[in-house]
């Protein structure tokens, strides 16, 4: 009977502890995904923050200038942006110049502010579609296209 009693306990204790560790392990997830969270946001709100990592969507500044020299830093490329509000900052990417980069037509930036500048430590870009709706084929092979009225 004993035996019995102290293998109930044992198994008792067994559950308990694993399940205290699930509720500790599900209590960190929650916690890191709230503390780790980015925001889109604008230059302004970026400025407010300083310390604070955001993803500001916004345009190139094509008439100021684009600057990358692969032989003095292969890995600083800086540039002027204009957020969604029309704030136009300097941008410092820590890395190579992407390929086509004066043809995109967005530029979503995740960096923080220091000071006047914007440092991003990663960038992407939204180019223009390379499917112009006036140019669908009217056949591909034996197979033939018709246009859909609208």
């Amino acid at each position: 009977m004993k035996n019995k009693l102290k293998t109930n306990k044992t198994k008792m204790k067994t559950y308990h502890i694993v399940l205290i560790v699930i509720i500790v392990m599900a209590m960190g997830v929650i916690i890191s995904t709230l503390t780790d969270t980015s925001t889109y946001s604008n230059f302004g709100d970026a400025g407010k923050y300083p310390g604070k990592e955001f993803h500001i969507i916004g345009k190139l500044s094509k008439d100021k200038p684009i600057v990358y020299d692969s032989k003095v830093d292969a890995n600083r490329f800086t540039f002027f942006m204009s957020d969604e509000k029309g704030l136009i900052k300097q941008v410092v990417y820590k890395g190579t110049k992407p390929q086509d980069f004066e043809k995109s037509e967005q530029v979503v930036v995740m960096g923080k502010m220091e000071g006047e500048t914007f440092k991003a430590s990663s960038l992407l870009l939204k180019c223009p579609s390379k499917y112009n709706n006036n140019k669908k084929p009217e056949s591909f092979g034996s197979k033939e296209f018709t246009k859909v009225k609208s």
